[in-house]
């Protein structure tokens, strides 16, 4: 929206700003990170929860959340028959697990998540802070 009729000087509109589109997908202190270790494979909720200690149970339910409802990761609930002594079903009920994954369009990000990432590598180091290599 331009302001004042002027060619140059634009109003800031969030809803159409591309820059404030990808960052309500990506820029929450978790997305980033939660990206990148789906970026190597799937993932069950426990194994992402171990993998970043330092997020909550609440807060990795609602990124998860977030971030199916914006196509980025895929949820699959998979269904195990429980294991039995006597070999039958015996009515013990399976096991539940749900398994994240990106989706095509997740994957999509990549260029620009690795970008950042690399941009974040050089910031450390003018810091004087080593960062882990990045592995793409």
């Amino acid at each position: 929206m331009k302001a004042n009729n002027s060619p140059d000087v634009y109003v800031y509109d969030p809803d159409r700003c591309p820059w404030t589109a990808t960052w309500r997908v990506i820029g929450q202190k978790w997305k980033g990170i939660i990206w990148w270790r789906l970026s190597n494979g799937i993932g069950r909720f426990g194994e992402l929860q171990r993998a970043i200690p330092q997020i909550t149970k609440k807060v990795l339910t609602q990124q998860l959340r977030e971030m199916v409802r914006d196509g980025i990761v895929g949820r699959r609930v998979v269904e195990q028959a429980a294991k039995s002594a006597g070999g039958g079903s015996g009515g013990h009920r399976g096991l539940t697990m749900v398994e994240y994954s990106l989706t095509e369009y997740g994957r999509s990000l990549a260029p620009a998540i690795e970008a950042i990432c690399k941009w974040g590598a050089r910031h450390l180091e003018r810091r004087c802070v080593t960062a882990p290599p990045i592995s793409t």
